[in-house]
């Protein structure tokens, strides 16, 4: 693509890496006689504006910054159909990870001019009173969401640190919590999983928490979600799991199973917040005892410039 192109920045992210990583990409653009617009962005519900703006204008939106701003700006696109790129710039960038979008971003920039236009699947994700708010990653509660809090309070570690650290903070104060999930596989089958537990996620990619390798064979466009249950055993066993969650082989301990679905239904005995792509959900923060958080599968809805296949 030539453009036109409208790069949404968020200005903060990677403690101010997505700047410097802006002026190679725009440099990038430039040198290939791409036509461009910078916008920065004050916040994520800003971000969303800009980027609506932009598609209704026929715009390609490329977002720069961490996998809060990818997957908030992923569900605007969705929405509109346009086309949609990505420039990694935060702590984490899983979902670079997963599209294979290079973490260089003068080689990302070629892949905005030269990449792939693959449909890839979305999480719509919803609670009583509230619009659906449209997510790319995954959604979780639990040890994870608080962790997820505390990683975005903590400044100084990086990305590959600070997730483990804060997972170890959020266990310190830990108490466990009752879960159920309502789990429909597609077919008009559903199975109902009750449980006292540490987490739950629910991936349409396998990586979250810079590189945590959570949902080994999820995968991005397989029109299905593979939900993570973590039940309550003592703390060694989340340790365990922890330790061995970067390889996709905490999969095998006792306390934890893997199911699959293309819609989950998830309530928990008190308030607790959730997340989904780094940042906690607007419609659960916290999400109240027994609310139920419907979280589904969106097949095929957005356009993403994907690299090239060698």
């Amino acid at each position: 693509m030539s453009g036109p192109f409208c790069i949404v920045v968020n200005p903060a992210a990677g403690r101010g890496r997505s700047l410097r990583v802006l002026s190679v990409v725009t440099a990038a653009l430039a040198a290939a006689d791409a036509t461009y617009h910078v916008a920065e962005s004050a916040s994520l519900d800003d971000a969303r504006q800009i980027a609506g703006q932009a598609a209704q204008l026929g715009h390609a939106v490329v977002a720069v910054g961490g996998d809060g701003t990818a997957g908030a700006l992923a569900g605007v696109m969705a929405s509109t159909g346009g086309h949609y790129g990505i420039i990694p710039a935060g702590r984490g960038n899983d979902l670079a990870r997963v599209l294979g979008i290079p973490t260089d971003p003068a080689a990302a920039a070629l892949v905005l001019l030269d990449g792939n236009q693959r449909r890839v699947d979305l999480i719509g994700v919803s609670a009583p009173g509230h619009r659906e708010l449209m997510v790319m990653g995954s959604v979780y509660a639990g040890i994870p969401s608080i962790a997820g809090e505390i990683a975005n309070q903590t400044r100084l570690l990086p990305g590959p640190l600070v997730y483990p650290v804060a997972a170890l903070r959020a266990l310190a104060r830990w108490t466990p919590v009752a879960f159920r999930a309502e789990i429909c596989a597609g077919t008009g089958a559903s199975t109902v999983h009750d449980f006292p537990g540490y987490a739950i996620v629910v991936a349409n990619v396998a990586y979250f928490g810079a590189g945590m390798q959570v949902a080994p064979p999820a995968i991005i466009d397989d029109g299905a979600l593979d939900i993570v249950i973590m039940r309550d055993g003592p703390r060694l066993a989340f340790l365990r799991a922890l330790a061995r969650i970067r390889t996709g082989s905490h999969l095998a301990l006792p306390q934890i199973s893997l199911e699959r679905g293309t819609e989950v239904i998830v309530s928990m005995d008190r308030d607790l917040s959730a997340a989904a792509d780094g940042e906690t959900l607007p419609c659960a923060a916290p999400l109240r005892a027994g609310t139920r958080l419907r979280i589904r599968v969106l097949p095929g809805v957005l356009t993403v410039l994907t690299p090239r296949a060698a």
